[in-house]
């Protein structure tokens, strides 16, 4: 028993930033400006684990593929969960009805559960 405890305590030092999970969305609203552009207004939830596993950056996509908007998370939130982020000044081309939001953590990419968001009121206020 002696020999296996080092051994169990090193596994479960590096198996501590695979607990935190992927990155969700959960909840997703949205400004337009008189303008016509958008302010997204994006909560994740993420169990972050310090510098080398928390929840780095949220997209807005179209439905192709393309990025019309991405915020950089540039620190963990390990004790803001879950958190909100805005971005402004995104634009959506009028023949877009809906997007998919998603979020990304440094330890498992894009895996995490996205939102897709109707865009079709375009009438300046929230939505």
């Amino acid at each position: 028993m002696k020999r296996l405890l080092p051994g169990l305590i090193v596994l479960c030092a590096l198996s501590a930033p695979c607990l935190a999970g992927k990155v969700d969305v959960v909840g997703v609203t949205y400004d337009v400006a008189a303008d016509g552009s958008f302010t997204f207004h994006v909560t994740v939830r993420h169990d972050d684990d310090g510098w080398a596993h928390f929840a780095d950056k949220w997209q807005v996509l179209a439905p192709d593929g393309t990025v019309l908007g991405e915020t950089v998370l540039g620190h963990p939130h390990d004790t803001e969960q879950p958190f909100t982020r805005s971005q402004s000044g995104i634009r959506i081309p009028e023949t877009l009805g809906e997007v998919r939001v998603r979020a990304h953590d440094k330890l498992h990419g894009w895996d995490g559960a996205a939102r897709d968001v109707a865009v079709k009121n375009r009438l300046p206020g929230h939505h």
